[in-house]
C-alpha cells in the first residue's frame, strides 16, 4: 500500500483494489490521526464522488482552481493511471474518484459529477454540498459536518479493546469506564445492567476489531 501525496507534489502509484483494511491508499501507522490522509476505497465510503475532470479556463465561474483547494488535497494514482483524491483538514473529508481526466498538473478544471440511481445518489448529495462549499468558501463548514452520535460509543469500544488486550478483567474495565464508586455499588447488586453493558461492549469491541470497522462508513450515510 502506498500513501498518496498532498498538494502540488507528484502523485505516487498504489494498488487500485481495496486491501483488507478497506483503504485504496493508506498512511504510515505512526502518523497522528489528524495528519493522516486515508483514501478509503469507494466500496467502503459510499459518499465518494465520481467525477470527470476537464481542463478549464480559470476565469470560468464554473471552473475549480486547483490552487484554491491544494492545502487540503491529497492525490494518489492507481496502477491504471486513475487519480483518487481526498480533501481533508484532518477532521473532515471529501473523497473524489477521477474517472476521466486528472487534477494533477491542471490550473483549473470543470468537474462533471457522476450521480445515478436513487439510494446511490442520495448518499452523495451531502458530500457534494460539502465539496462545493469548500471550493467556494475554502473551509469545511461545521454545519455540513454534524457530530456523529456513534463517536462516543466508538471511543468506548476502543478503550475496551485496549484494556482487554492488556489483560484487564471486565470489572476493571467497568471501573475505567464508569468509575470505582459505581462499580462498588452496582457490580454485584440486584441488577445485572452494568455487567451486561460491559459484556456487550467487550463483545462489540472484539467484533469491530475482527473487521466490523469496515462497516462504519456505510452506516447512516
Amino acid at each position: 500500500m502506498s500513501a498518496g501525496t498532498r498538494g502540488p507534489a507528484p502523485p505516487r502509484a498504489g494498488p487500485a483494489l481495496p486491501c483488507p483494511g478497506g483503504c485504496t491508499f493508506a498512511e504510515h501507522p505512526d502518523l497522528p490521526a489528524p495528519e493522516a490522509r486515508l483514501i478509503w476505497h469507494a466500496d467502503f465510503d459510499p459518499g465518494t464522488l465520481g467525477v470527470i475532470a476537464i481542463p478549464a479556463d480559470p476565469a470560468d465561474p464554473d471552473s475549480i482552481r486547483i490552487d484554491r483547494i491544494a492545502p487540503w488535497l491529497t492525490i494518489a494514482v492507481d496502477d491504471w493511471g486513475r487519480e483518487h483524491a481526498v480533501l481533508s483538514d484532518g477532521w473532515h473529508h471529501v473523497r473524489l474518484d477521477i474517472e476521466e481526466g486528472r487534477l494533477e498538473g491542471q490550473e483549473a478544471v470543470l468537474l462533471q459529477y457522476r450521480l445515478h440511481g436513487l439510494a446511490s445518489a442520495e448518499a452523495r448529495l451531502l458530500p457534494l454540498r460539502r465539496f462545493l462549499n469548500l471550493c467556494r468558501h475554502r473551509r469545511f463548514a461545521r454545519s455540513l459536518f454534524p457530530r456523529d452520535p456513534r463517536i462516543d460509543r466508538g471511543i468506548a469500544m476502543l478503550r475496551v479493546h485496549d484494556a482487554t488486550g492488556q489483560g484487564a478483567s471486565q470489572r476493571e474495565i467497568a471501573a475505567i469506564l464508569f468509575g470505582d464508586q459505581r462499580v462498588a455499588r452496582d457490580w454485584v447488586g440486584e441488577s445485572d445492567s452494568l455487567r451486561s453493558r460491559v459484556r456487550r461492549l467487550v463483545r462489540e469491541a472484539g467484533a469491530m476489531a475482527r473487521g466490523g470497522y469496515r462497516q462504519l462508513m456505510r452506516r447512516g450515510r
